[in-house]
């Protein structure tokens, strides 16, 4: 994510209308996400922050931390390609009902780094949720909501089912997104195979050459994909693209989604807990999952994965043209979530 200063609002009035009818639309409890999408669009803001850094396993995590310290806590974890400025407009929301809000560049974004040039850039979906369980301890939080979507979705969900002593609650766009690289060597649809083209072209090094190359491009590319009823301005893409800067966002990058393929080995101390994930455990932990109906990401069908979550449960289904990236989206509806979902787990 961007380390720069804050710079000058260009058009204070309309960033604090905006932010205005989206706290209405959250106090008023509407769970439509059809408000929030008619939401005026912000002017030009300052990048998200501001931020700080910590010391937290093998990374140098950079994050930003809104509300009181006392709060109940929650974390906020954005996917690939995107960044921590999916949640601008949520973290305030969360901050004003008082919770401590928590949001994490991922590894391979922004400011986070890793503290040793001896560590393997390994991305696979065990390293990421150890990532944020060694957050959690060193900001000394016993238990957070977890929240997230696209890579973050799935970091929360297996949060939750490995610690779930240590997650209070969960909201998760796309719902459960634990994988094994077993199930992905199975062969889907030739339509399903296609949505998943940049998958393959990571797994040749022409394509890593070529996202290394190309990564703005690629990733506006794919922004474009993934949310395409969204009518998102180049100073909002440029704001998020400054986070794919960091030094191992390709290698990062790239080994995701080859160990998803069974190209790429993983670190031997998350094989025990990989054979865990691979056999799909249920997420015990009250939970909301979200949908956006104009979603053109490769995602499941909720009702694929409804049975995957054994402990009080809501799905909602977030209208008015509602793309991949859902609480940049529609911020309102997704502040909701963690709001009621927070009621649920009491």
């Amino acid at each position: 994510m961007s380390t720069r200063l804050p710079e000058t609002f260009t058009d204070r009035r309309g960033f604090v209308h905006g932010a205005a009818v989206i706290a209405a639309a959250v106090a008023g409890g509407g769970t439509s996400a059809a408000a929030a999408a008619t939401v005026p669009r912000p002017s030009p803001r300052p990048p998200f922050g501001p931020l700080r850094q910590i010391d937290a396993g093998v990374l140098s995590i950079g994050y930003v931390e809104m509300g009181p310290a006392s709060g109940p806590a929650v974390l906020l974890l954005h996917g690939w390609p995107y960044a921590i400025d999916a949640f601008a407009q949520v973290a305030p929301l969360l901050a004003a009902r008082g919770f401590r809000v928590i949001v994490p560049h991922l590894r391979g974004h922004g400011s986070t780094v890793f503290r040793s040039a001896e560590t393997p850039r390994n991305a696979q979906q065990a390293a990421l949720a150890a990532d944020g369980l060694a957050l959690l301890d060193a900001l000394r939080i016993d238990r957070a909501i977890v929240a997230g979507f696209d890579w973050g979705a799935r970091t929360a969900d297996i949060m939750a089912v490995l610690w779930p002593d240590r997650c209070k609650a969960l909201v998760s766009v796309s719902g459960y997104l634990i994988g094994s690289q077993a199930g992905n060597a199975t062969p889907l649809p030739p339509q399903a195979e296609l949505q998943w083209w940049y998958q393959f072209y990571f797994a040749t090094e022409h394509g890593r050459s070529g996202y290394a190359a190309n990564t703005k491009a690629f990733n506006q590319l794919i922004w474009q994909l993934a949310s395409p009823k969204w009518q998102f301005d180049s100073a909002t893409f440029e704001r998020s693209a400054a986070v794919f800067a960091n030094p191992d966002h390709v290698a990062i990058v790239i080994h995701n989604y080859r160990w998803r393929l069974g190209l790429a080995e993983g670190e031997a101390h998350y094989d025990a807990v990989e054979t865990r994930l691979a056999a799909a455990p249920p997420v015990t932990i009250p939970t909301i999952t979200l949908e956006g109906d104009a979603n053109g990401a490769p995602h499941p069908e909720p009702g694929q994965y409804r049975a995957r979550f054994t402990g009080a449960y809501a799905h909602r289904l977030i209208t008015g043209g509602i793309g991949h990236n859902l609480p940049q989206e529609a911020p309102a509806a997704f502040a909701k979530a963690v709001l009621d979902v927070a009621q649920l787990a009491g």
